[in-house]
C-alpha cells in the first residue's frame, strides 16, 4: 500500500511543473505607499446592525440604578442624575456625527504599517486611527497600532494564496484614558474578523492558456499545490502547475 502511494506521489509530481514567485518587504512598502497615495484609507466599521458598544462607568451606573430604585445618596441623587443625563445627551446632540469606524494609517507614533518576514515568520505592524460613541459620553477618537503575526493557507477551490492576521500586541494613544482595555479588544476583534483574510495571490492570474500548434488543441496551467519559504526579508512562493486540457 505504501509503495502504490509513494509510486502515484512520483507520477503525480512529474505531471506538474514548478514557477517561483518571491514578494520581498519592499514590493509591499511600495503597494502599501500607493494605496495611501492613491486610495481611500481600509476602513472597518465598529457598529454592527446600529448597536452601540460600551464602556462601562460603575460611578454613573450605580447612579442610575440608585435613581431608578429611588435610593439617593450624596454622590447622585435623583437631581443630580436628571442633570447629569439633559448635560450630557445636550453635549451629544450637538455633537457632530461620530464616523465608528477603525481605519488603517500608513504611520502613527513613529510605526508604519508593513509587512516584515523575520525568522521564518511573517510580521505586520498595522498603525490606525478611529472613533467611537459611548453612551453619555460622546464621541471619542483614538490611535495606535497593533503587532500581528500574519499565517498563510491556499485555498485550492478557490486558487488563491490568503494569510489571516492575528493581533498580538496593541499600543494605544489618544483615548485619554477612556475606554482603553475596551478598545484594544474592539481593535483586536476588527482585525481577527473584518480584516481577515487577506488575499495575498491569486494563482489563476498566474496560469495561461499554451496553444499548441498541429494539434488541435490547447493546454491549460492549473495550480495544484502552493508551498512558501519565508526567509530574512522575502516570502518564497513555490507554485505546483498540472497542464489540462481546455
Amino acid at each position: 500500500m505504501f509503495a502504490n502511494f509513494a509510486q502515484a506521489q512520483r507520477q503525480q509530481q512529474q505531471r506538474t511543473a514548478e514557477i517561483t514567485v518571491s514578494l520581498n518587504e519592499r514590493f509591499f512598502d511600495v503597494l502599501l505607499d500607493a494605496v495611501f497615495a492613491n486610495l481611500k484609507a481600509p476602513s472597518f466599521p465598529i457598529a454592527e446592525n446600529g448597536s452601540k458598544f460600551k464602556v462601562q462607568s460603575s460611578k454613573f451606573e450605580n447612579g442610575v440604578r440608585s435613581a431608578a430604585n429611588g435610593v439617593q445618596s450624596p454622590e447622585f441623587t435623583k437631581s443630580s442624575f436628571a442633570t447629569e443625563i439633559a448635560n450630557r445627551k445636550s453635549k451629544i446632540e450637538n455633537s457632530p456625527a461620530c464616523d465608528e469606524t477603525i481605519r488603517l494609517q500608513r504611520e502613527i507614533d513613529g510605526v508604519r504599517t508593513a509587512v516584515r518576514f523575520r525568522d521564518g515568520k511573517i510580521y505586520a505592524p498595522i498603525a490606525f486611527a478611529g472613533s467611537y460613541n459611548p453612551p453619555f459620553v460622546g464621541c471619542v477618537d483614538f490611535q495606535g497600532y497593533a503587532e500581528a503575526n500574519v499565517e498563510l493557507d491556499f485555498d485550492e477551490s478557490k486558487q488563491i494564496l490568503i494569510g489571516r492576521a492575528k493581533v498580538l500586541n496593541v499600543v494605544l494613544s489618544g483615548t485619554n484614558g477612556v475606554g482603553s482595555a475596551f478598545i484594544t479588544k474592539l481593535v483586536q476583534g476588527a482585525v481577527d474578523k473584518k480584516f481577515n483574510p487577506l488575499q495575498i495571490l491569486q494563482t489563476d492570474k498566474l496560469s495561461f492558456v499554451i496553444p499548441i500548434q498541429n494539434a488541435d488543441g490547447a493546454l491549460r496551467m492549473r495550480a495544484t499545490g502552493v508551498r512558501t519559504e519565508i526567509t530574512n526579508g522575502a516570502l518564497n512562493v513555490y507554485i505546483a502547475y498540472e497542464f489540462v486540457k481546455v
